[in-house]
């Protein structure tokens, strides 16, 4: 391997075209009232739920733009309108022709170079998307996601052996960000000495505007700085795996052909970096934030926790509405259209916000309430109806049922006991770090 010397040069194709496309608007001091602000989403969630509550109440509404400060300078957004509302969501979701992702998924204003090297097949429109979507499908067959059983079932006890004699932890860092890590850089092939290296890099991309992740750089060099490490990381794993007959993920896009056709290198890196990013973040934060709903809720959790496996399809998908791991999407009208009786202009962007719709009264009976055995459950939280709803949504669930069949049943009475530090973006529903505590207990196969 060759990236103990991280390559600090960013994609040529990224980095060749300007950041944005327009004059930003000047900065802005950090904003709570508008949703598509950081700031909106970094307050206790009490507050945000109230404010939630009151955009559904209200017409759909259009947030002014605004340029970042600090980290994020060369970054700005036009504005957008911020969708709250269930149904409307699932309208755009499946009018991919009107709404496209093409353009970008968050709100910041960066080129179509910029967005596919991050985004990879997440920022594309059929017939592009079609195409790449139905050639990386190859890795998640029920078959390749079976061979992952044992994989997460091992990491999960391995992960409860290295806390269990403590009697507390960061349950975001020594748990819940550990499992799906090591998942992703297993499913790619990606070597256990590289899990660390590739977690940093992934907050990064993610996290580039909170201070914890990017405290000297500027935003923009520490993104295509991350993207390049994990780029490079991808190129040593892809050409070690040619001509092999592993069964990981990358030995078979880098192999194998789908109706004659097989991923570009540049493509494969890509998708890398949306998996690393994407997979792991998510899922992270889905585990990170059921510890906060069980420890607030601990009728629940003795309910799941008396008929586990009975309870666990509802609870997981509970933890999912709840959680919204990805706040929203974007999408961009390619023409004028309506949406609840408004008129969005062609090239407005319109942002799906996946937590409120999963918050919404008249889907939800008592939206706000954590319940491991809602049903029906028609939440959002991996995506609207459509082309690009999640990929990876069966390998989440599965991980996350893995993770608390460990935890309820090794460390019973764990709990959060702080307040989660929230995580500085309006895309990402991210907790940072989360401090438990529970009764300490031997690894397994130890000799008390």
């Amino acid at each position: 391997m060759t990236c103990d010397t991280p390559d600090t040069s960013a994609d040529p194709d990224a980095a060749g075209a300007p950041l944005t496309t327009a004059k930003p608007p000047p900065a802005q001091e950090p904003d709570a009232s508008n949703p598509i602000h950081n700031a909106f989403w970094t307050r206790h969630r009490s507050e945000i739920e109230v404010d939630l509550q009151t955009l559904r109440s209200e017409p759909l509404t259009f947030f002014p733009g605004f340029a970042f400060a600090g980290a994020l300078a060369d970054i700005h957004t036009p504005g957008a309108w911020v969708v709250t509302r269930h149904a409307t969501i699932l309208e755009i979701s499946r009018k991919s022709e009107i709404f496209s992702s093409a353009r970008g998924v968050t709100v910041n204003d960066l080129t179509v170079e910029f967005n596919e090297y991050f985004n990879s097949i997440i920022t594309m429109d059929d017939p592009r998307h079609a195409r790449l979507r139905r050639l990386v499908s190859a890795g998640f067959t029920p078959r390749m996601l079976a061979q992952l059983d044992d994989s997460i079932t091992g990491q999960a006890r391995m992960i409860v052996d290295e806390i269990c004699e403590r009697g507390s932890c960061d349950f975001v860092t020594d748990v819940a960000a550990r499992l799906p890590l090591r998942i992703v850089c297993d499913l790619m092939g990606i070597p256990a000495s590289y899990h660390d290296f590739a977690f940093d890099r992934s907050n990064v991309i993610l996290g580039a505007a909170d201070e914890e992740y990017v405290p000297d750089l500027d935003g923009i060099t520490a993104i295509l700085t991350a993207g390049e490490d994990l780029t490079r990381l991808m190129d040593d794993v892809a050409d070690s795996k040619v001509g092999s007959d592993d069964e990981d993920l990358t030995s078979v896009l880098v192999n194998a052909e789908v109706d004659g056709e097989r991923l570009t290198r540049s493509e494969l890196s890509s998708f890398f970096i949306l998996l690393l990013v994407a997979g792991n973040e998510t899922t992270r934060n889905s585990i990170s934030w059921a510890l906060v709903y069980l420890t607030d809720h601990p009728d629940q959790r003795r309910i799941w926790a008396a008929d586990f496996e009975s309870v666990a399809t509802t609870a997981v998908e509970e933890i999912v509405r709840i959680a919204s791991p990805v706040t929203y999407m974007r999408r961009t009208a390619l023409r004028d259209t309506t949406l609840e009786g408004v008129t969005i202009s062609e090239g407005d962007m319109v942002t799906m916000n996946y937590l409120s719709a999963n918050r919404d009264e008249s889907v939800f009976d008592d939206p706000l309430a954590f319940n491991v055995r809602r049903d029906p459950n028609p939440h959002v939280g991996f995506g609207g109806p459509g082309p690009h709803f999640c990929l990876g949504a069966h390998l989440a669930r599965r991980q996350i049922k893995v993770m608390y069949r460990e935890l309820l049943s090794r460390l019973g009475d764990i709990e959060a006991v702080g307040e989660p530090e929230l995580l500085s973006s309006a895309f990402i529903h991210g907790i940072k770090h989360l401090p438990a505590e529970f009764t300490a207990s031997k690894p397994l196969g130890t000799v008390a």
